[in-house]
C-alpha cells in the first residue's frame, strides 16, 4: 500500500532530512554544501 501524501499548509515550513546512502556524507567539501544551501534558499 503507498503511503498517503504529505500534508503541505501555506506558511507552514517542512522539516526536511538530507542523508546520503547508508548514512554516508552528502557533501565532501563546503564550498558543495554551501551551494546546496544557496540552491535551497532560492527556490
Amino acid at each position: 500500500m503507498p503511503r498517503r501524501a504529505r500534508l503541505s499548509l501555506p506558511g507552514v515550513p517542512l522539516h526536511l532530512v538530507q542523508r546520503g546512502d547508508n548514512r554516508q556524507a552528502c557533501f565532501f567539501a563546503p564550498d558543495d554544501c554551501q551551494h546546496y544551501l544557496d540552491w535551497l534558499e532560492d527556490h
